[in-house]
């Protein structure tokens, strides 16, 4: 058991993710040590199954470290912090106020940082090569050229040409259109250079027979620009001692620590200047946004950006408007890590018998808008000394140290400006308000939001009621209030075997095929093994089921895709926690299937449980919320509720409008579903203006003679007939004839089955129906091209009349439900 703190927590976190890695190799003959990170009352636990030889040491040795011996063999060396100096990081990474002194020297690369690194330098590597070939052909082909006679010149340049570079013959084809070609031609070209990078780096390790000189110099000066640390052929590893000052390098390899540290240093870089960007780029398509700091951490880690950073990526997302959300969940993630770190401190210094005193008077410091934020206790408790001793004997002879009332002098005032010191020293970032009530406004956060944040991170329970953090006359939470302390448990799953992946893996695409069964019967097969591995609960367990339930749903068994999800909810709710993201997304399915299998007053009450949690996690602000609200919207309307339909569904085209653009196919359907609702309720006027402008995103993004654009002008023709003689009626009610008066509006309710496809649409399901002759039509029609391309390989335009071909059918039917999925899922998309 470790006192938390900064380098101590970082190396518990550390050794954790060493033992995940090694855990994850899932070698044979290696095995690892079952390892829990327990988080309570600002201590920090790691246990661990026994170690060979840690019993048998004696009282007086210590385990250290990062030694096997008690320490015998760790070397250290002031001197080494000397070798670091004069170390400088690009123009690009000084502008973003780098390098940031942290806390601790632990800081280390991610594995998917590293991934996308070496893929990045690996690319740079064959093109550097590809492009000295070129020059070196062209210079050959220059050379024959000038060889021959001129008479001859006009009849060789064309066939010198394919010779040298056949693939940019190939992307000059007729047949092909331009853009196709010079894709393909790009493609095949990199294919070719790396397969002639690969044969001389094979002549160069004498794997092969030699090969000329010119394009051996030609890789080993590929592999100086790309940092590779062999000369000869492409090699990039990681040091993690490069820049660690405990440790101490031979004098020999000062060239070799001098290239590995340009390279973490490259790595860093590469981190700031690509991964950081693309990462909130990425995010523009909303395809996956997050919903809290949970999620948002995710989404950063599959980037290979550590935590550390969230500062930096918190000050980019603050210059992207559309981007604004998940600005407000960005600051309430740093509040929250930041307030963790802070109260793990403060309740070391607390006793058992004033935890929960300390803990509702560190939240009423934190979150209550009264400044006069006095602890629960009186004054005399307050200071032991001065309180009478009745028991002279066990105060001479004290059992207990004496009690710590330093928790009781924390002010709101000190709480914040600690909070400020914190995020500037850890994530580098400035929060410019300086207490909660000014933090709120000017981040346009929800204090619920950051309760909820507060309490799941530091495992405090608190009792169910309505808790008014505003109120400015008196404390928000008392003792009472504060019922327990749970651990924060953090541990390692067993290793992922080999034979369960491959039957997950090959199963999630076939849930899109023709070969649903084979998909349903993999999935199956792994949720088998799952139970086998994992137990009865477990998330991947989870995923499993849920997309069982959408195998199903999609073949039409609507039952028992609703059985399928039942199960997925509460496994859902066990593992992941009642208001989780993914939880929530486990109650729009649900709701979807139950829709499906007639029982509207249950998928109602789901979704509106889901938008509850919603509104809880992260306000109603939020591009997710625009899907919600449009499932509500939608069942309402198809039970008559059309007023109240018309409120959901009128906010849900405002996000839409905000998070996805002016000419977006979501905003299409948005318009549409509002024009649906108007007219129902008689107001064609505005229902033909929202039609409008449906009709005019689907005829500039899919164009005049797509299947959406004609239902949307047929719409237009019905409404603007009901909108004509609507009106006739009204003249001739105002002409005072008589005799004249206004017909009842004649409302056509809408059937289930179509409001159940509008439902499939907006939530991301769509279903193609294909004969069994459009099958073997498209079976011939690939043999057929396939056999084309064999014969014209060498030849001009075959690859690109091949893409063309395969991907005609996906270009030729884009809908508004071919868009991104509408909430994040365990597996990243659904």
């Amino acid at each position: 058991m470790v006192t938390r703190g900064d380098s101590t927590d970082s190396i518990t976190r550390n050794d954790l993710q060493g033992v995940k890695v090694y855990s994850a190799v899932d070698t044979e003959h290696l095995y690892t040590l079952g390892t829990v990170v327990v988080d309570y009352r600002g201590y920090r636990v790691t246990a661990q199954s026994i170690i060979p030889g840690i019993l048998e040491r004696e009282q007086e040795q210590s385990v250290v470290y990062g030694s096997i011996d008690f320490g015998s063999t760790v070397v250290s060396n002031s001197k080494y912090l000397e070798l670091t100096t004069g170390l400088e990081l690009s123009k690009e990474a000084r502008a973003l106020g780098f390098p940031v002194r942290h806390k601790h020297k632990l800081a280390c690369l991610r594995q998917e940082l590293i991934d996308a690194f070496v893929e990045s330098r690996y690319m740079a590597f064959i093109k550097f090569a590809a492009s000295q070939l070129q020059q070196i052909g062209e210079k050959k082909k220059a050379q024959e050229a000038a060889s021959k006679p001129a008479v001859g010149e006009a009849a060789s340049a064309e066939p010198a040409a394919s010779a040298a570079d056949p693939d940019t013959a190939a992307a000059a084809s007729a047949d092909a259109p331009a853009d196709a070609g010079a894709t393909d031609a790009n493609k095949l070209q990199t294919d070719e250079a790396k397969r002639i990078v690969e044969d001389i780096t094979e002549s160069i390790t004498g794997e092969k027979k030699e090969m000329e000189e010119s394009s051996v110099d030609i890789v080993r000066r590929a592999a100086a620009a790309v940092g590779s640390l062999k000369p000869a052929e492409f090699e990039l590893r990681f040091n993690p001692d490069a820049f660690s000052p405990g440790v101490r390098h031979p004098e020999s390899a000062a060239d070799a620590l001098r290239a590995q540290r340009a390279l973490v240093r490259d790595a860093a870089d590469f981190l700031l200047t690509v991964q950081i960007p693309g990462f909130v780029r990425d995010c523009l398509d909303h395809s996956s946004a997050p919903l809290d700091g949970s999620t948002l951490v995710e989404a950063l880690h599959t980037r290979g950006i550590s935590v550390r950073y969230l500062g930096t990526v918190t000050d980019m997302l603050a210059k992207v408007p559309k981007l604004s959300y998940l600005h407000r969940i960005a600051v309430g993630e740093l509040l929250t890590r930041s307030v963790k770190h802070l109260f793990t401190t403060y309740m070391q210094g607390v006793d058992m018998m004033c935890l929960s005193a300390s803990v509702s008077h560190f939240l009423n410091a934190y979150l209550s808008s009264c400044q006069q934020a006095h602890p629960p206790l009186p004054a005399d408790e307050l200071n032991p000394k001065n309180s009478k001793r009745k028991n002279k004997r066990r105060a001479r002879r004290p059992l207990t140290a004496p009690e710590s009332t330093d928790w009781a002098l924390l002010t709101p005032r000190g709480l914040w400006a600690q909070i400020r010191d914190e995020l500037l020293n850890y994530f580098n970032w400035q929060l410019g308000a300086d207490s909660v009530d000014a933090t709120v406004a000017k981040y346009k956060l929800q204090k619920v939001s950051l309760f909820r944040s507060f309490c799941v991170a530091t495992g405090v329970q608190l009792l169910l009621r309505d808790y008014n953090m505003d109120a400015r006359s008196r404390p928000c939470f008392s003792e009472e209030d504060v019922l327990n302390i749970f651990p924060v448990t953090k541990h390692i799953n067993p290793a992922r075997f080999g034979r369960l992946h491959v039957l997950h893996r090959p199963a999630r695409p076939r849930s899109s095929r023709a070969t649903s069964r084979k998909g349903h019967e993999l999935i199956t097969e792994a949720l088998n093994l799952l139970n086998s591995v994992y137990g009865a609960m477990h998330p991947e367990i989870a995923q499993c089921l849920r997309m069982l339930a959408r195998l199903n749903y999609i073949m039409g068994d609507h039952q028992e895709a609703l059985q399928y999800q039942q199960k997925a909810v509460l496994m859902s709710e066990r593992v992941n926690g009642i208001d989780h993201p993914y939880t929530i997304a486990e109650y729009t399915h649900l709701a979807l299937y139950c829709f499906a299998n007639g029982q509207v007053t249950t998928s109602l009450k789901l979704l509106y449980r889901a938008r509850y949690l919603m509104l809880l996690v992260c306000g109603e602000d939020h591009p997710e919320m625009a899907l919600l609200d449009s499932n509500i919207g939608l069942i309402l309307h198809a039970v008559g509720e059309y007023s109240l339909s018309l409120q959901f569904m009128e906010h849900a085209l405002r996000l839409n409008r905000e998070y996805h653009g002016e000419r977006s196919l979501k905003l299409a359907v948005a318009h549409h579903l509002v024009a649906r609702t108007q007219s129902c309720l008689g107001d064609f006027r505005a229902a033909l203006q929202n039609e409008k402008e449906t009709f005019a995103i689907y005829k500039q993004q899919l164009g005049e003679e797509h299947e959406k654009t004609k239902e949307s002008s047929e719409c237009l023709r019905h409404l603007t007939q009901q909108a004509v003689v609507l009106q006739k009626k009204m003249n001739h009610i105002y002409s005072g004839k008589a005799g004249a008066a206004l017909p009842p509006i004649q409302i056509q309710s809408p059937s289930m089955g179509s409001v159940l496809d509008m439902l499939n649409i907006i939530n991301g399901i769509l279903f193609v129906q294909i004969s069994q002759q459009d099958i073997e039509n498209f079976k011939a029609e690939f043999e057929k091209r396939t056999q084309q391309l064999q014969s014209v390989k060498s030849g001009a335009g075959g690859g690109a009349a091949t893409v063309t071909a395969i991907e005609a059918p996906a270009a030729a039917a884009p809908a508004p439900s071919s868009s991104s999925p509408p909430l994040s899922s365990p597996e990243g998309s659904r």
